[in-house]
């Protein structure tokens, strides 16, 4: 393992800017050994209410400096997230327990989030006219108005990118954000967040509070004007139950059960590459990976033996370098999760084709990838998310089976299919139930598209991060029309009966030029 900034004192430095007023701590441990990292300390419900009440007046000036100076200061912390990247890499393996090209990842769309929306704000959320119902008489404009504070809930598993994709295009929009930090990721999201304020983001406009989520999160969400969520379903619908409730936005990025589909015209091994990566990137403990592998028949006996034979001579590590294919579990609960579903499983009939097998050798939450075959619905590996380093293998006959197996969830999230043929690959795209398709790669086509919209269909979500619509779930759009004084448009009985016959006359002349 190669030497790190990352030491002590610095984790002492960056923990000091959770929002936390009392004493209390919570140790959080590194997966490399199992050992504590840090101490983390504890908000209250007072915290959060406390980070709300000084992040609203810090939006207050925020907003009023306009998309320049939010352009100038964005594009700056871009820079300084590419020049500090050695140490976010360090400290995203330090916590995720995953590779450096996975760690690489999280950094590679930190920047790439960044620049979008410093460079999209002002085109997507300026305000722009809009055509009025009687042209020349009445003129119409929207402007859109900042939220005010968000509330963001990340998760550990990609805690610096998911942070990313969801605090950049509030600042751009003009709000403030306090987040709750993932004990596990919290350290990610404190560097990523120093490197923002240097670049001239206020402090108390982008809080971070950390702790429990029956009481951190619940005070939260309790006061946020907009609502941010990745996580479980389970935990979704309680949120959005409170949005609800509350009258206020949420934007939530739930569970999946994802799909690879394999065509009969691969290339195997190239398509084996690419399931590899697809459903065990950081270890299948990633939203947008795969857990269910569709494959035609006609190339199942080469693809099955080009994926036993790749993942069984992939590499596993924690070391701080570019030395792993894969990492670690993130926690002993994962861990714990990956084990009960793959006895589970076995015990039900289903046959490991490769992996199955913890590596204590390595590290204490270190697992084999692990592929199933003879998977049936009884088990609970079939239709519920295993979010660890467990995929499961069917055989499907044609294009129409693969796409209805496919679709057979209650999940929605992203999908891929594998083929020769990209017209072929689109046909079935379009006929996916997945907020994201990929074709020929796993998940990162449409997950690096920062310019387009990425969320869920069915159980996996609603709302969409990245794109025009990631920022516009940030604002509310207000309508403001005048009248020219050309025309007094009717206000008695006399006047709408004088007026009626010309205002349909436009009507009907508005069809006919095609005017909307």
């Amino acid at each position: 393992m190669r030497a790190t900034t990352a030491s002590p004192e610095l984790f002492t430095s960056l923990t000091d800017d959770v929002v936390a007023s009392g004493s209390e701590t919570i140790p959080v441990p590194t997966p490399s050994t199992g050992e504590t990292l840090h101490e983390l300390p504890r908000s209250s419900a007072a915290d959060v209410r406390d980070a709300v009440a000084r992040a609203r007046l810090a939006q207050l000036a925020w907003v009023r400096a306009g998309f320049a100076e939010r352009r100038r200061v964005l594009l700056r912390a871009h820079d300084l997230v590419i020049e500090r990247r050695e140490l976010l890499l360090d400290l995203i393996q330090l916590e995720s327990g995953k590779t450096r090209g996975q760690a690489f990842e999280e950094v590679f769309q930190a920047t790439s989030v960044t620049r979008y929306n410093a460079l999209a704000a002002r085109r997507v959320l300026r305000g722009r006219t809009r055509r009025s119902s009687i042209p020349t008489v009445v003129t119409t404009r929207v402007r859109y108005q900042p939220k005010g504070v968000a509330g963001v809930i990340t998760p550990w598993n990609y805690a610096l990118s998911l942070a990313a994709m969801d605090v950049v295009p509030a600042l751009a929009a003009g709000c403030g954000v306090v987040q709750k930090a993932d004990d596990q990721g919290a350290l990610s999201i404190l560097a990523l967040r120093r490197a923002y304020i240097d670049a001239g983001v206020p402090e108390a406009l982008w809080a971070v509070v950390a702790g429990p989520a029956s009481e951190v999160g619940e005070a939260l969400t309790d006061v946020a004007d907009f609502i941010c969520f990745t996580g479980s379903t389970a935990t979704g619908r309680k949120i959005a139950e409170k949005a609800g409730r509350r009258l206020v936005g949420a934007s939530l990025e739930l569970g999946g059960k994802n799909a690879i589909i394999v065509l009969d015209d691969v290339d195997p091994a190239e398509a084996a590459a690419n399931t590899m990566h697809g459903a065990f990137s950081a270890m299948g403990q990633l939203c947008v990976s795969a857990e269910r592998i569709y494959v035609h028949h006609a190339v199942a006996a080469p693809f099955q033996r080009a994926l036993v034979e790749q993942l069984r001579g992939a590499k596993l590590g924690s070391a701080l370098g570019f030395d792993a294919d894969f990492g670690s579990l993130a926690s002993e609960n994962q861990l714990a999760r990956v084990e009960a579903h793959l006895a589970d499983a076995v015990a039900k009939g289903a046959t490991v084709l490769v992996g199955g097998r913890p590596r204590p050798d390595l590290g204490p939450w270190f697992f084999e990838p692990t592929v199933l075959t003879g998977v049936t619905p009884e088990m609970t590996v079939y239709a519920e998310e295993t979010f660890g380093a467990i995929a499961s293998l069917y055989l499907v006959g044609s294009d129409e089976e693969a796409v209805l197996a496919a679709n057979a969830s209650d999940y929605g999230l992203n999908a891929a299919v594998l083929t020769g043929s990209r017209r072929r690959g689109q046909g079935l795209a379009d006929a996916l139930e997945a907020g994201s398709v990929n074709i020929n790669e796993g998940y990162r086509g449409a997950f690096s598209s920062v310019a387009a919209p990425m969320g869920g269909v069915k159980q996996s979500g609603v709302g969409r991060r990245n794109g025009p619509e990631g920022l516009l779930r940030f604002v509310e759009p207000i309508t403001i029309s005048a009248t020219t004084g050309l025309l007094q448009l009717p206000r008695t009985a006399r006047e709408y009966e004088a007026q009626a016959p010309m205002l349909l006359a436009l009507a009907r002349a508005l069809k006919a030029l095609r005017r909307r």
